[in-house]
């Protein structure tokens, strides 16, 4: 009997290749409120809470219920923007989320995206009968890096989470899958090849780089837990 394992994704960057349309919403909001958004702020804080965003980067408010409306809508206008103009998807991404449905590879969803937004984009592609559930932003306590997103994903199918390999393209998502003992996946969607192979931290170091999921398949995510 071969051992059983679980896949966990993160969902921008990784699935939905959504960072122009992350952008335009920031911008989109921006200019509504008539805030400054710097030219480098979408980079910079990929793959954390807007909240945290808003509050200790972007300084746009200290005020947390402020902060939440400014988020809510930021994630209204980026919905309309899938619903309206689509998603464009990483390279292979849902041809290997359906094959792992083939092989009996439990696949979950573990983001720091609100979950409207992770429930829009997986109807837009059509995948609702693919993810064994949804961990989003509103269902762990703390974000990324903290383990806990992917220790409650792997809870989720039942699987331990050293028996789960992590699907990541943000530094907080790798250090957040290292940190709850899982195989450690990047994409190097967001940063390139080069970003990845200079990581010399531990917890920061992925086990593989893959550039998407046309050359990956349900038996190399086996191998890497022979």
């Amino acid at each position: 009997m071969s051992l059983k394992i679980g896949a966990l994704f993160d969902w921008d960057g990784v699935i939905g290749d959504s960072a122009e349309c992350h952008e335009r919403s920031w911008v989109k909001l921006a200019d509504s409120r008539n805030l400054f958004l710097p030219k480098d702020a979408f980079k910079i804080t990929f793959g954390r809470r807007n909240v945290e965003i808003i509050t200790e980067v972007l300084k746009w408010t200290d005020d947390l219920n402020e902060a939440q409306e400014l988020s809510d809508a930021k994630e209204i206008i980026y919905r309309r923007l899938c619903e309206t103009e689509g998603l464009p998807t990483i390279a292979g991404a849902v041809e290997f989320i359906k094959e792992l449905k083939s092989a009996n590879i439990p696949c979950v969803v573990g983001s720091s995206a609100p979950r409207a937004n992770l429930e829009v984009a997986i109807k837009v592609l059509g995948l609702e009968d693919y993810f064994a559930a949804v961990v989003a932003s509103e269902d762990v306590p703390v974000g990324k890096p903290a383990p806990d997103v992917y220790l409650r994903a792997a809870a989720e199918i039942g699987v331990s989470p050293e028996h789960c390999a992590v699907f990541e393209d943000s530094l907080p998502g790798i250090i957040s899958a290292g940190r709850a003992g899982s195989k450690k996946i990047a994409l190097a969607t967001t940063h390139d090849f080069d970003f990845w192979k200079s990581r010399k931290i531990l917890e920061e170091t992925p086990d593989i780089i893959i550039k998407d999921f046309t050359k990956f398949s349900p038996h190399a995510l086996r191998a890497l837990f022979a």
